[in-house]
C-alpha cells in the first residue's frame, strides 16, 4: 500500500520538473542575447516565419528558453485568416514547427 503514495508523489514531481523546463525571456535579456550573437535578431526571425506564410501578419511572439535552447514562437495569421504557430530555433533561425493553430 505504500507503493501507490510513492508513485503519485513521483509523478507529481516529474510533472513539476516539466513545468519549469521552459521559461520566458524578457525584452532586456533578448537584446543582450542578440548583442552577444547568441540569437538572431527578432526582425530576422519574424521574416523567416512570414516567409512560411506570405502575406500573413504576426499576431504574437514569445521567446523562451527550453532545455538550454532559445525558442522563438510566432503566431501568424495568413491571407485566408488561418492561424499558424511557427517555432524557430532562435540561434539558427531553423523552423522547428509550423502547424495550424486549432
Amino acid at each position: 500500500m505504500k507503493i501507490l503514495p510513492a508513485l503519485i508523489s513521483t509523478l507529481f514531481l516529474l510533472g513539476s520538473v516539466g513545468a519549469v523546463s521552459a521559461r520566458d525571456v524578457g525584452p532586456d535579456e533578448a537584446a543582450k542575447l542578440q548583442s552577444a550573437g547568441r540569437i538572431q535578431s527578432l526582425d530576422q526571425l519574424n521574416a523567416v516565419a512570414l516567409a512560411r506564410h506570405p502575406g500573413g501578419t504576426i499576431t504574437d511572439t514569445e521567446l523562451d528558453e527550453e532545455y538550454g535552447k532559445h525558442i522563438y514562437q510566432v503566431d501568424v495569421t495568413d491571407k485566408q485568416g488561418v492561424e499558424w504557430d511557427v517555432e524557430l530555433d532562435a540561434a539558427s533561425g531553423i523552423v522547428l514547427k509550423d502547424h495550424q493553430d486549432r
